[in-house]
């Protein structure tokens, strides 16, 4: 029921497209681009719906206070901790091993502000957990969601950042100065 409810408001209400299919994995790290608004989020949680699938995320451990905690931890949430003296990578790769299932869902950009370079987290978090990664853009500018197949991450960091980028071109995110631009 949930799940039609959800194709109705984002086909119907919306108006928007999905491009792609969801991969048919169990693990993985999915990189969302462009994340230029905290409505981002909600896109996520209503996309989740769409294609009936477990997506997880990560936070802060402090966010996961009750009762703002309950309701992270209820849509997917994970929390990390994140200091200093941590070792951030390990920790989430380590979450991996412990889920059946487990599709993180981050921005390599790292914020909602303008950048011209993403973070490289998500990268390490797939070669050390040796799962692929998953692209999803969030496209306002062409009202779809396009969805990638699962890219293993190589040897050459460069080679996979181009292919990653490349699938972003033209992206364009709900505040479009915002966006990433490739």
């Amino acid at each position: 029921m949930m799940q039609k409810i959800a194709k109705f408001i984002y086909f119907k209400i919306m108006k928007w497209k999905l491009v792609g299919d969801f991969p048919e994995v169990d693990k993985c790290v999915m990189i969302v681009v462009s994340h230029t608004s905290y409505a981002d989020f909600f896109l996520g949680l209503l996309i989740r719906k769409v294609w009936n699938k477990e997506i997880n995320f990560i936070g802060k451990e402090s966010l996961f206070k009750p009762p703002l905690g309950w309701y992270l931890k209820w849509v997917g949430g994970a929390p990390i901790v994140r200091n200093k003296k941590s070792d951030t990578v390990a920790a989430i790769a380590d979450i991996f091993k412990t889920k059946k299932v487990f599709r993180l869902s981050l921005s390599p950009e790292g914020t909602r502000k303008k950048v011209t370079e993403w973070k490289t987290g998500f990268y390490y978090i797939a070669k050390t957990a040796d799962v692929p990664v998953v692209m999803v853009a969030f496209d306002f500018g062409h009202k779809q969601v396009k969805i990638s197949k699962p890219y293993f991450t190589t040897d050459d960091k460069e080679a996979d950042f181009k292919i990653y980028k490349s699938f972003f071109k033209g992206v364009v995110g709900r505040i479009p100065k915002k966006s990433f631009v490739v």
